[in-house]
């Protein structure tokens, strides 16, 4: 202890602990953390799911469209239309081959499901899923 004492009286500066490597490892560890994050969109209203006993999890990057019971088609929080489905779907699978889900409200009209899959298909998605809830809830 009296080494570092007199090492410090010699020179006028205090000894002290260098922190600049151990900021640089933690902005390094945020970056990483922040482009290998995954977002997932959401399709910005509430709608209860048809119940069926085949349910499964879908992959976490996927086209989340909702059909709610009053037959408005949303996507991302706002109303897109049907018309709005084909190219909505083909803008975004230019960046990458995404799964749609189609989120409808169990009291939606079955006729506008089917017309949101085949716009969907039009605009060239491989793979049209419904989304439904496991019959355990």
């Amino acid at each position: 202890m009296g080494r570092f004492r007199d090492l410090a009286s010699e020179d006028g500066n205090d000894v002290g602990i260098d922190m600049s490597p151990m900021i640089d490892c933690v902005f390094i560890l945020l970056i990483f953390f922040i482009v290998t994050t995954t977002f997932v969109e959401e399709t910005g209203v509430q709608v209860d799911k048809p119940q069926a006993a085949s349910a499964v999890r879908l992959e976490k990057t996927s086209i989340l469209i909702a059909l709610t019971a009053s037959g408005e088609v949303v996507y991302g929080g706002r109303d897109i239309g049907i018309g709005g489905v084909q190219a909505l779907v083909k803008r975004l699978l230019q960046k990458e081959d995404l799964p749609v889900i189609v989120q409808a409200d169990s009291l939606a009209h079955s006729g506008l499901l089917v017309r949101i899959v085949d716009e969907a298909k039009l605009g060239g998605a491989t793979k049209v899923s419904v989304a439904t809830r496991s019959q355990g809830g």
